[in-house]
């Protein structure tokens, strides 16, 4: 199959560079692969809302790009930072213009919320389904577009570089390029090659590595693990945030429903297991502190008082208020047996957002030529150390549209093709697996070091015990890859060993604590910052 445009992923980053090349491209064929249901991804799930200068009464720019690089700890690219506030909010406007709908009040203004880090109230909601409502608009205006396939049910396997030209292909080797990807289709359950012009990578985050996180299954750091792969750089990885308040159920493991960061910003309050408002003695910010340091003293009041989890009140706020902005969250909370209005919800952290990822400049472009990486799976510059609640999808936007802007300059002057044969998917010697016991076992294995050693809080003997452990089943798993046949399973295993390896080197490696990162050895910050790549 050939295309001239590959986006990879169907979340707010692939949707909108795909319609935007579409409709200024009509002549160019442009493609979207998704490995489950193109509505099921990370953007989904997206409660809070995005972050956006709208008021500017009251609001301002400056005052978002200081608290951007604020929550950033000191290791935002500030020139990024201005860039994604400044064009964001013509992002946000095109994204109503195509169906888009947030909350307003009776007045006909829009509704923005306040969530921690921000000084301003800027977050622009839907109800608390935000992500969905974003992506149903987009899924729409796709339909629309006659230049435009998605497909469903594919699992992209590995992007193709001169390595699979026979070419030796190192991190030194200049000028990788990407010429498409072999792909693994669910409905024919044969591997095939994609070849394009373009790829653009959006294929979300990497939650699944840990234990308990609120991403959707799907996100197992896909893209990540296949750039590393092609000897792309990776950047900053190790700074993964916790969400502070995942609802807690006993017994839940895997997929955490999530309590949005806008339930505090509309007034509730941290409490501990005696009841205690403990926010303050941690941060003057209270609970609308950035998120890395309410996960952390989250963490430490668990530790103090032997729970697995914290309490969020509510019941003071008003009740009418909080099941209007929050019906899905209220209905939720109901339905394992707490009423908001007379219960506190029990909650405890969860991996959320990886702010690390494929390196990529200010156009989106990564060090494979010819390859772009837009929404979480990239390292934009943006989130530095630590993400300011709801920049992520006006991230997303911003880079999708600088992607589209630079693709459209590619084909202006792209050279026509050259025809080149690639070789198929060698399964040679390759057998179906005997036990699916082997793919699971290492899956829970990889989860629980995760949660243990590379959490919240690190120290160097746990990252030591935790590479260890993760080289064991990396060569466990690279000779099941080799003699068995490929399933999603094992290559999402594959995928998520690849990450946590570097999320593990990247935290080895940074011999301080800053922002997401805290590891008891460096309690402090240095004064030389710098970016970890590998």
């Amino acid at each position: 199959m050939q295309t001239d445009i590959l986006v990879i992923g169907s979340g707010i980053a692939g949707l909108t560079y795909a319609l935007k090349t579409a409709q200024q491209m009509p002549d160019k064929k442009i493609t979207i692969l998704t490995k489950t249901q193109s509505d099921e991804t990370n953007t989904k799930y997206a409660q809070g809302g995005i972050a956006g200068v709208t008021d500017f009464d009251h609001d301002s720019f400056q005052k978002h790009i200081e608290d951007t690089l604020i929550a950033g700890d000191g290791l935002c690219n500030p020139h990024i930072v201005e860039i994604v506030v400044k064009e964001g909010v013509e992002r946000i406007n095109e994204l109503i213009a195509w169906g888009a709908q947030f909350d307003k009040d009776p007045e006909g203004d829009y509704k923005l919320g306040k969530e921690g880090g921000h000084s301003e109230n800027r977050i622009l909601h839907h109800k608390d389904v935000t992500g969905k409502e974003m992506e149903r608009a987009l899924l729409e205006a796709i339909k629309k577009s006659s230049n435009i396939e998605l497909i469903n049910h594919c699992f992209v396997l590995d992007i193709i570089t001169q390595h699979h030209l026979g070419y030796l292909v190192t991190k030194s080797t200049p000028d990788i390029e990407c010429y498409g990807v072999y792909v693994l289709n669910l409905s024919t359950n044969k591997i095939e090659k994609i070849i394009a012009g373009i790829t653009m990578l959006a294929t979300g985050g990497n939650g699944q590595v840990y234990r308990s996180t609120t991403n959707p299954a799907i996100a197992t750091g896909d893209g990540v693990a296949m750039v590393y792969r092609a000897k792309g750089r990776i950047e900053n990885i190790e700074f993964i945030q916790f969400h502070p308040t995942a609802l807690y159920e006993a017994g839940v493991r895997g997929h955490s429903f999530l309590i949005t960061e806008a339930v505090r910003g509309d007034g509730g309050i941290l409490r501990n297991a005696a009841g205690e408002a403990f926010m303050e003695r941690y941060d003057e910010r209270k609970d609308l502190a950035p998120r890395d340091i309410v996960a952390r003293a989250i963490d430490n009041e668990m530790k103090i008082n032997g729970t697995e989890f914290v309490y969020l009140d509510c019941r003071h706020m008003n009740q009418q208020n909080f099941r209007e902005h929050f019906p899905n969250i209220y209905e939720k909370c109901l339905s394992i047996g707490v009423d908001v209005s007379k219960d506190m919800i029990p909650v405890s952290p969860a991996a959320h957002y990886s702010c690390g990822g494929v390196k990529t400049d200010e156009y989106a472009r990564t060090s494979v030529k010819n390859l772009y990486a837009a929404g979480e799976c990239a390292s934009t510059g943006l989130h530095g150390a630590n993400r300011l609640a709801s920049n992520s999808l006006l991230e997303a936007m911003v880079f999708a549209h600088r992607a589209y802007v630079d693709t459209v300059k590619y084909f202006e002057t792209a050279p026509s093709n050259v025809e080149r044969i690639f070789p198929d998917w060698n399964t040679a010697g390759t057998s179906a697996p005997k036990e699916m016991i082997l793919i699971t076992q290492s899956l829970k294995e990889m989860k629980l070091l995760m949660s243990d050693y590379v959490g919240i809080v690190r120290n160097n003997e746990r990252l030591q015990r935790a590479n260890r452990r993760i080289d064991l089943l990396h060569e466990e798993t690279e000779h099941l890859y080799e003699h068995t046949e490929v399933s999603p399973q094992l290559c999402e295993l594959r995928n998520m060993i690849t990450v946590s390896y570097l999320i593990i080197k990247s935290a080895e490696l940074r011999k301080e604590s800053r922002g997401l990162h805290f590891n008891t050895d460096y309690p402090e910050k240095q004064t030389i910052l710098q970016n970890t790549i590998l």
